[in-house]
């Protein structure tokens, strides 16, 4: 990835582009690079930033969502964001919908794509073996449609994430945190434009959470991604962008 990492007051993020901000928030095992082509279709057009969520750094007692969220609103507060749409994918899609039923003045509209919140399917499932690649690869590849999409690169980052103590611990931490956090009777507050985008193809989140998100979110539309499944702006980058271009012109129409 060719973007600047900017580091400032503790804070690690990107910030690309000028305009309206889209503020982009990554998942439990992402990164900022899962962002990129969303970074290059909308980077002339727009001010992107991408916080790096503390999610190994953070005490293991208040290792959860809700202080990823005050998190992101110290970020927000720090960088004088305001009037912008939050994009989450997994784990950053959860984080996002606390921020805005905490502080919703401060975004215009939210998009989600593999979003827990509702439910989710972690690791397939199961408990990650750390010590066998090919376990980490099988799991990796889980995550899309296609397990081409599963880079090595990207399954040697998650195996060497997996096999640091301190991290996995929180790992862990944070899924069981996400998992408690069910949001199904707080959506109805986010009354914002919502776009769910996501993969039919999804196992961790899967269609009927989407479908879900859209009966609850009193102001939000749905739409699907074929032959992809839990991170589309990776997978179906160009599906994904069209979608969110459209989204976003129609709220500059309705603004």
């Amino acid at each position: 990835m060719d973007f600047v990492l900017k580091e400032e007051n503790g804070f690690s993020y990107i910030d690309e582009g000028e305009g309206e901000v889209l503020l982009l928030l990554h998942g439990l095992m992402g990164a900022l690079s899962n962002w990129e082509k969303v970074i290059d279709e909308f980077k002339d057009d727009y001010r992107i930033v991408i916080p790096m969520l503390p999610i190994y750094d953070l005490p293991l007692l208040t290792t959860g969502v809700k202080t990823l969220a005050k998190y992101v609103h110290k970020f927000v507060t720090y960088m004088g964001l305001k009037d912008f749409t939050l994009l989450g994918n997994s784990l950053g899609g959860h984080v996002g919908l606390i921020y805005c039923t905490n502080h919703l003045e401060f975004v215009k509209a939210l998009v989600l794509t593999g979003s827990s919140g509702l439910y989710e399917n972690a690791f397939g499932g199961s408990f990650p073996r750390r010590e066998s690649y090919d376990f980490v690869k099988e799991k990796v590849e889980y995550t899309f449609y296609d397990p081409k999409t599963a880079t090595k690169e990207l399954v040697d980052d998650v195996f060497k994430t997996i096999n640091d103590r301190n991290r996995v611990i929180r790992i862990l931490a944070m899924a069981k945190s996400a998992i408690r956090h069910n949001m199904a009777k707080e959506l109805h507050r986010i009354t914002i434009p919502v776009s769910l985008i996501w993969g039919r193809n999804d196992k961790i989140t899967p269609p009927d959470v989407a479908i879900e998100f859209n009966h609850l979110l009193p102001n939000s539309e749905l739409h699907w991604i074929d032959q992809c499944g839990h991170a589309a702006m990776m997978e179906q980058p160009e599906e994904f962008n069209k979608h969110l271009r459209a989204f976003l012109d129609r709220d500059k129409v309705k603004a």
